[in-house]
């Protein structure tokens, strides 16, 4: 009883710490986002291609570096650091040669076991987390999925602490299935300031602001549409006639209008050519006369005049009658 009080005790007071520490700069800063390999037979990523102890487990990424422990939700921080009570214990369990800089002091330890956390943290932490090597590798859980929408946050478009949480809850929906990872999950999330939290686009509305307008004020949003009149009354005396609406020709062929004939036109001088002579109708066909010769306009006389006369002869008539 007294070892788990101790145990408890010793939990919180590293929660409590955990809480009240600020994000700090190891000199993580990659330019896009990293290349992550799952560690075979564990539920961690590592990355080859880092120049640090760069691993993540269960929705986080774990740094080891300077003898420390940091965490963070984001590729490249802000970092916090843990408490190696509040580590998990997979992380730990890591072969040494997953680490692609490994301290001084892991020289001479097996590449394919973890690290000699009891040595290098004291017998009281080994104590605490006794038979933390052994596990049962067939109940290994999955490897949590990655957050690989942060690939499109590089260099300048890195985003803010203030702006992670809630690009981080609206694009990756896992939630920490072990405790010490809830636990660091929360805290970091406790240590954003609310202020920066960014505001909702709109603001609710209270129902009294949502009721109709009073009947005697008109809705200045509604709709007016003019008076509909029935059938048998719409071309009454002292009503306008409606009017029905055309239809929508807009797709219908358009109408092909008679070709128009040309005047006429004088033949050209210079070619000898012109238009084609008009088709006239042609009246109707002229009965044939008889071939009669007509009489001789100039040998008719006027009356009173004989055929034969001469000239003398008129003359005396003329004197007779003086």
């Amino acid at each position: 009883m007294r070892r788990t009080l101790i145990v408890l005790c010793l939990a919180w007071c590293s929660a409590t710490t955990a809480q009240a520490q600020v994000s700090v700069s190891i000199g993580i800063n990659f330019p896009v986002y990293p290349e992550l390999v799952p560690v075979p037979g564990y539920p961690v990523y590592y990355a080859p291609q880092a120049r640090s102890n760069y691993f993540f487990y269960d929705g986080m990424y774990w740094v080891y570096q300077r003898d420390n422990w940091y965490a963070s939700s984001w590729y490249n921080g802000p970092w916090w650091a843990v408490d190696p009570e509040a580590v998990p214990l997979f992380i730990l369990r890591v072969p040494v040669r997953y680490y692609r800089q490994p301290p001084t002091y892991f020289r001479g330890w097996r590449p394919d076991a973890p690290p000699r956390w009891g040595d290098h943290w004291g017998r009281d932490w080994d104590q605490r987390h006794r038979g933390w090597g052994n596990w049962d590798r067939r109940a290994v859980p999955p490897p949590a999925p990655l957050p690989t929408f942060q690939r499109q946050y590089s260099g300048n478009r890195y985003p803010p602490a203030e702006q992670q949480q809630a690009l981080q809850s609206r694009n990756y929906r896992y939630e920490p299935r072990e405790p010490v990872v809830q636990q660091r999950y929360q805290a970091q999330r406790a240590q954003v300031p609310p202020a920066a939290h960014p505001a909702p686009r709109e603001q609710a509305v209270e129902p009294r602001q949502r009721a109709t307008p009073p009947p005697d004020r008109p809705n200045p949003h509604a709709r007016v549409e003019p008076p509909r009149q029935p059938p048998d009354q719409a071309n009454g005396p002292g009503r306008e006639a409606v009017v029905p609406a055309a239809p929508d020709r807009s797709n219908a062929r358009p109408r092909e209008e008679p070709p128009q004939q040309r005047p006429h036109q004088e033949k050209d001088s210079r070619t000898g050519t012109g238009p084609p002579p008009a088709v006239r109708e042609q009246p109707p066909a002229v009965r044939e006369q008889p071939n009669v010769r007509p009489p001789d306009q100039g040998s008719r006389q006027p009356p009173g005049h004989s055929k034969g006369r001469g000239k003398d002869e008129e003359n005396e008539d003329d004197r007779k009658r003086k």
